[in-house]
């Protein structure tokens, strides 16, 4: 499993602007490859912002860095540019290799 996930810290007031952005644009990833599953998460606020993270799991990394190349990424993020002004400085970007995994499923086994 792979995890890919982006820091936002979104001006304070463009909260609700920066949910309606994610909430509407097609992401192009429930045909990609290797998908298997998104969240948008909001986190802590501080005095000029409120932290959120995407989050996006996958089978590989191979299939995450395949959809970074591929004509869907390109456009999901296609009018990424106009969302700028929501949010302080750019994404960081984070990715994560599964080490160990651990579900209710197994506890059931």
């Amino acid at each position: 499993m792979f995890l890919a996930m982006n820091r936002f810290k979104v001006k304070l007031g463009s909260e609700a602007d920066f949910e309606t952005v994610w909430r509407e644009r097609d992401s192009h990833l429930r045909t990609v490859p290797g998908f298997k599953s998104f969240h948008l998460l909001r986190g802590p606020t501080k005095d000029d912002h409120t932290l959120y993270a995407s989050h996006s799991e996958w089978a590989s990394r191979a299939d995450f860095e395949a959809w970074t190349r591929s004509e869907a990424f390109r456009k999901a993020h296609g009018s990424a540019g106009a969302n700028k002004p929501l949010y302080l400085g750019h994404p960081e970007v984070e990715l994560f290799e599964s080490v160990l995994a651990q579900s209710v499923e197994d506890q059931a086994a």
